[in-house]
């Protein structure tokens, strides 16, 4: 079976860990404190947005996988007794 989550989301979770590691990759080589903070709330910010499309990711699989329980349920009880 396919997973329920999309590929486009997948690479939007990757793409925001990604953009957070390069911020800290920018925040270790700044030589400027403001720089060096901007950077690390860059990566702060980044790591958030990580974080909830994950949880976007699993809430969207739990709220398929209940229709389809509740599909099949219901496909279940419109079945004539035998």
């Amino acid at each position: 079976m396919v997973d329920p989550v999309s590929a486009r989301q997948l690479k939007d979770r990757e793409l925001y860990r990604l953009r957070a590691e390069q911020a800290r990759a920018q925040a270790d080589e700044a030589t400027l404190e403001n720089v060096r903070e901007r950077c690390l709330r860059a990566e702060a910010a980044w790591m958030e947005m990580a974080a909830r499309a994950e949880r976007t990711e699993k809430m969207r699989a739990s709220q398929i996988a209940a229709k389809a329980a509740a599909l099949a349920e219901a496909a279940e009880a419109a079945e004539p007794a035998k």
